[in-house]
């Protein structure tokens, strides 16, 4: 009688189970299908105009631009992870850690920084002028910064982290066994690196190379500071400026294509490789000491990265909110973008994190495929770049609106108006939709390090599935999922393309603030917007140079 009771019970639990991560996925792909719908009014002239004059150029920039940046993340973060793990030199264990540190400062916000330091006028080419004898910009200047090899430098040194993370990671679980062979064969250390640890990084790398990959493509800031005309910075002009929006999603499924031609490269690229200790429990590679120049190069060439993706955007923020705060105050303008950002990324966190949780509960218990395919769609947006998702959840959040506008006004004789868009909930769910996958991979992980012989035991005592996720797996995963919470809130905090094109009239957070004022070049302005944005990231990155420490 008892079983008879509970089989009902256990049926209706995994058929709201499937509802539950049916409507969630709903929610994540459905801007998608409206991103094709917006792009089908698009006249043939309309496509051909685009053809012929603005996607070649965009997608030459973009090609470029991406070739430049791959190059340039590969050489630093692979150079820089394999020197501090087969070397030891004065302060590696510093710079290690610091190496992370170009991760808490946003690609536009670097530009941003540049483009004042490295003006004609500004104090870097100000001083080389006072230092070679010339009175003016006119009589000798600097290449201008405004350039592809400007956006390519500046977007480098701010991504090599995601290279030098992975790689940096697999290079310090080789077995030492293998680096001896290959000296005992007669190898040197470079030799080593080129013939042995670096074909075994090839999977690191990829999957390193792949994201920051996708972080210069999700950027429009940097670029369009630099002066380089992106798909990205194609998408938004061709919307704001000349508000044609099936254009603008027309550009856009061309550049999702360009996302999904990336990934499908990744994981044609890794389709054969495989990698496997020697050991169950490997020695580690014993640095090499490096002392007097040989050790002070090395210093300081682990210290260049830092510096110019780090160092000096940092100090320059704390030089001009100085400047700004000194005589003038704190603009007001810059408390009110403050609250919009916090209560625009910590809504987002909240519901992200906990739409999290569920999917990956719900993927615990489904098998090896069926899990693999739910977490994949659950992280489509995390792959797309924001102005992408701006342009599928404008049409979603539009019609929706024009529905219960038209529904509430034949009920109750007067319509709603653009609720959604005009309270920022478009905001929201592009937050949602682009950064879920950050919840979903941190739940997912923390709750497959639990053993299944819990779920039986909480269910042989008779404990419901709501009761094991509150009682049983919160308190065990409770430390991962607040990561989890930290890294999207300061994700939220940080993204510009979709805030910008999505807010409600005369919101502005502190990245469109910033924007804004890079635009109209008041730049100790947007300083203090910049600092604070800065700030806030810097917390996760020093957490996650703290947990990654596994250096000898």
């Amino acid at each position: 009688m008892s079983d008879g009771a509970r089989r009902p019970r256990r049926r209706v639990s995994i058929d709201l189970q499937t509802l539950t991560i049916s409507v969630l996925l709903l929610i994540v792909l459905v801007p998608f299908a409206f991103l094709v719908a917006a792009a089908a009014p698009g006249s043939p002239d309309l496509w051909t105009h685009l053809v012929r004059y603005v996607l070649p150029a965009a997608a030459f920039d973009t090609a470029v631009l991406l070739s430049g940046v791959g190059l340039l993340t590969i050489v630093i973060g692979t150079g820089l992870a394999w020197l501090v793990t087969a070397y030891n030199f004065p302060a590696r264990r510093l710079l290690d850690g610091c190496l992370l540190l170009p991760l808490a400062v946003p690609t536009y916000i670097v530009a941003y920084a540049y483009l004042d330091i490295l003006h004609p006028v500004g104090p870097a080419q100000e001083a080389l002028r006072w230092v070679l004898g010339y009175e003016g910009p006119r009589e000798w200047r600097l290449p201008d910064v405004r350039s592809m090899a400007g956006c390519v430098g500046v977007l480098g040194f701010v991504l090599y982290p995601y290279v030098y993370l992975p790689t940096r990671a697999l290079f310090a679980m080789q077995s030492a066994s293998l680096i001896e062979t290959g000296r005992t064969l007669g190898l040197t250390r470079t030799q080593t690196f080129f013939r042995i640890a670096l074909p075994l990084s090839r999977p690191a790398i990829a999957v390193g190379l792949s994201l920051a990959l996708m972080e210069a493509l999700n950027d429009i800031g940097a670029a369009e500071f630099m002066g380089v005309r992106t798909l990205t910075v194609s998408i938004y002009s061709t919307w704001v400026t000349r508000s044609d929006l099936p254009g603008a999603a027309q550009i856009a499924l061309a550049m999702l294509t360009l996302v999904l031609a990336l990934l499908l490269m990744e994981r044609w690229a890794r389709r054969h490789q495989r990698y496997a200790n020697d050991a169950q429990h490997p020695r580690p590679i014993v640095p090499a000491r490096l002392a007097g120049a040989a050790g002070a190069a090395a210093s300081l060439v682990t210290a260049v990265p830092i510096a110019v993706g780090f160092g000096v955007p940092f100090a320059y923020l704390l030089h001009a909110a100085a400047a700004r705060i000194g005589p003038n105050g704190v603009s007001p303008a810059i408390f009110a973008a403050l609250q919009s950002t916090l209560l625009f990324a910590s809504a987002a966190t909240a519901v992200g994190v906990t739409a999290g949780l569920v999917i990956a509960y719900s993927v615990r218990r489904l098998s090896g495929r069926s899990a693999a395919a739910v977490v994949t769609l659950a992280s489509i947006g995390y792959a797309t770049p924001g102005t992408v998702v701006a342009i599928a959840i404008l049409p979603t959040v539009a019609g929706f609106d024009r529905v219960l506008d038209g529904a509430v006004a034949l009920l109750a004789g007067r319509g709603t108006g653009l609720l959604l868009l005009g309270s920022g909930m478009a905001v929201l769910y592009a937050y949602f939709v682009r950064f879920l996958a950050v919840a979903v991979g941190g739940a997912e992980s923390a709750l497959a390090k639990l053993p299944r012989s819990l779920d039986d035991a909480a269910a042989t005592l008779g404990a419901p599935p709501r009761q094991r996720v509150w009682h049983v797996h919160l308190p065990l995963i409770r430390r991962a999922m607040a990561a989890s919470a930290v890294l999207m809130f300061v994700d939220c905090m940080k993204e510009l393309p979709a805030t910008l094109l999505l807010r409600p009239i005369g919101v502005e957070t502190l990245a469109t603030l910033l924007y804004g004022e890079a635009a109209r070049g008041t730049y100790e302005d947007g300083a203090i917007a910049a600092l604070l944005i800065v700030s806030v990231g810097l917390a996760p990155v020093l957490v996650l140079s703290r947990l990654t420490d596994s250096r000898p």
